[in-house]
């Protein structure tokens, strides 16, 4: 088995170190040199005829790129080289509507092209992530059998139906994200102001992910997170990369109502106003899942303007 990856970032890096661990070959394309992935066996090239002499037939080639117009920019460089009946699978968080148009012009030209939305963070990017994938029949056919090592275990993996229906799934599911976040960091900001006891923050998480009803990943990272952070000088300023915008968007236009999801966003939007201790809370999360930065941040700024092409 022989995976190309371009994006070598956080989640792309880590899911190369995975594959090699489970006996997939693994050639990324990068500029620059990432010797702490060369030290564990990624072969690492600059150009792209070394990339695909590396690879067999049918080529599989996952894209851990930030959505928009870098994603075409790459399709664009790899089209030369490809061939009818190869794959290419975005891993990240393009619009749905975005990766309906693109399956439709390579499909014209026999290459498969499937909407991966990934999830779990980097910690799922480098030990088992949970895959949802949209795409024809015959393409998911031919990318399973790596997904299925990737994922966490079988049930980690999900063929959604027809193309664009992996991504929109995975918008789904950020949406869900934001409003379990929000709900979580409220949570902290009742534990944590203008009541008289002297709680303990890191004791209360960790009883609650041992056998309570809102036990969950995200109660487990932020007990981890205030073991590891000193929780009074996160900033409450949060970025974002503008998916769940899309998602409200949407489901205007299609006079669905999501009220929490919708709060989840206007609140957010308050993280970037005033030093609020919810979002201190949300920040430690998102920090723990997905290596999220704290405070501003301009390249999440650039990417939230630019990250998708169709309009809604």
């Amino acid at each position: 088995m022989k995976l190309g990856i371009v994006g070598l970032g956080k989640m792309g890096g880590n899911l190369s170190l995975q594959a090699i661990e489970k006996n997939i070959s693994v050639v990324g394309k990068v500029r620059n040199g990432k010797p702490e992935l060369e030290n564990q066996g990624v072969k690492l090239v600059t150009d792209y005829d070394s990339f695909f002499s590396f690879l067999g037939n049918p080529r599989v080639i996952y894209l851990s790129l930030p959505a928009g117009h870098t994603v075409d920019e790459v399709i664009g460089d790899l089209l030369p080289y490809l061939n009818q009946g190869d794959v290419i699978l975005d891993g990240g968080n393009s619009f749905y509507l975005d990766s309906i148009e693109r399956e439709k012009r390579l499909y014209k030209k026999g290459i498969y092209f499937l909407d991966c939305g990934t999830s779990g963070g980097i910690d799922g990017a480098r030990h088992g992530a949970c895959f949802m994938v949209g795409g024809r029949d015959q393409g998911v056919r031919i990318a399973e059998p790596f997904l299925k090592k990737l994922a966490i275990n079988s049930d980690g993996f999900v063929h959604t139906g027809a193309p664009g229906s992996g991504h929109f799934v995975k918008l789904v599911h950020n949406g869900i994200e934001f409003g379990m976040l929000q709900a979580i960091g409220e949570g902290v900001s009742l534990l944590l102001e203008k009541n008289d006891f002297n709680l303990n923050l890191e004791e209360i998480f960790h009883n609650w992910s041992n056998g309570s009803v809102i036990r969950g990943w995200l109660v487990e990272l932020m007990e981890k997170g205030l073991k590891e952070t000193n929780f009074s000088e996160i900033q409450s300023y949060i970025e974002d990369t503008g998916e769940v915008n899309w998602l409200i968007q949407d489901a205007i236009n299609k006079e669905i109502p999501i009220p929490v999801i919708s709060a989840s966003i206007m609140s957010l939007f308050r993280s970037r106003i005033k030093d609020i201790i919810t979002y201190k809370a949300i920040a430690l999360m998102r920090h723990e899942f997905g290596g999220h930065p704290f405070g501003k941040n301009e390249d999440i700024i650039k990417e939230r303007s630019t990250s998708r092409i169709t309009k809604i």
